[in-house]
């Protein structure tokens, strides 16, 4: 899998990743409403984990991709991994569990794409100008309008949760670009997805019953969490982390809301009502504004 171009700039095939990596990303959350029910949460995501570092590490094999072979590049892969797939998505699958509403787990990790602009300075000397601040603000308050219900925060261990997946998926998107962008993706996302199991596992002992409702929702859920999003979908996101700067690729998770109401609303029957509305045409301008060329905006 090369992913590197004659003149150092990104294929032409990574422009079209953003609206697919969208559409990926917003039915992990309709893969987690199927399959919550019937599991705990570390217990759930372990069996994700495991199935999908099993497939990921044959297919490394199989493609004889080459594996790290130093310290820092096993050090990298672990760190990334226990940060983007352990630390964010135990996080929220935490504080759902505990009671935090979907619609303020949204709003808190919706802080990422600003909290990751904000520490893009100091830690990768990229630069964000007025104009792509801007949109990162008018997209949170899309991303606001959309999820937001109203309804009470929930316990403090679950808001708890919630803000350290905020702080796992922010961390590990600058660590990921400064330190392991150029790893090989095949083997690099086989780490990460062996660490988070690691990570994951005894929590799932020594907090679970471990007890499993193995239903065909569950089922379903659990494969198309395993392959297509851990696989698939966190793919992509290296992929785009490594061609592009780290405030427009965030800001894609603006769009995800919106795109998780109107599949909710087909699936589900959810309504969907004219503030959700605004707030998708919110969002929709903010990541224009955040990806807008830089040549023709001044800098802060």
């Amino acid at each position: 899998m090369s992913l590197s171009s004659a003149a150092g700039q990104a294929p032409k095939w990574v422009a079209f990743m953003p609206p697919v990596f969208v559409l990926l990303w917003s039915t992990g959350f309709i893969g987690a409403k199927f399959g919550m029910p019937y599991a705990e949460p570390f217990t759930f995501l372990s069996l994700r984990f495991a199935i999908a570092a099993v497939a990921m590490t044959l297919i490394a094999i199989l493609a004889r991709a080459p594996w790290p072979t130093t310290f820092v590049e096993f050090r990298d892969a672990i760190v990334v991994g226990l940060l983007l797939h352990g630390i964010y998505l135990g996080g929220v699958f935490l504080g759902i569990s505990l009671g935090t509403g979907a619609g303020i787990s949204a709003v808190i990790t919706g802080l990422q794409p600003l909290l990751t602009a904000a520490l893009a300075l100091p830690f990768l000397h990229e630069r964000v100008s007025r104009l792509q601040a801007a949109g990162l603000l008018i997209g949170f308050s899309g991303l606001v309008l959309v999820v937001w219900t109203g309804q009470e925060a929930g316990p403090w261990g679950g808001i708890v949760a919630c803000l350290s997946a905020l702080v796992g998926i922010t961390v590990a998107t600058l660590y990921q670009k400064r330190f392991a962008a150029r790893r090989d993706l095949r083997t690099s996302t086989a780490l990460q997805l062996i660490a988070a199991l690691l990570f994951l596992a005894p929590l799932a002992v020594l907090f679970e019953t471990r007890s499993v409702d193995w239903t065909n929702e569950f089922i379903f859920a659990l494969l198309w969490l395993a392959i297509p999003m851990s696989i698939g979908t966190f793919s992509l996101l290296n992929i785009m982390i490594r061609w592009g700067a780290v405030a427009k690729v965030t800001s894609l998770f603006y769009l995800v809301p919106p795109v998780v109401v109107i599949e909710s609303w087909a699936l589900f029957g959810e309504t969907l009502n004219l503030r959700q509305g605004a707030g998708m045409v919110l969002a929709a301008l903010g990541v224009a504004l955040v990806a807008s060329p830089r040549k023709t905006q001044r800098k802060l």
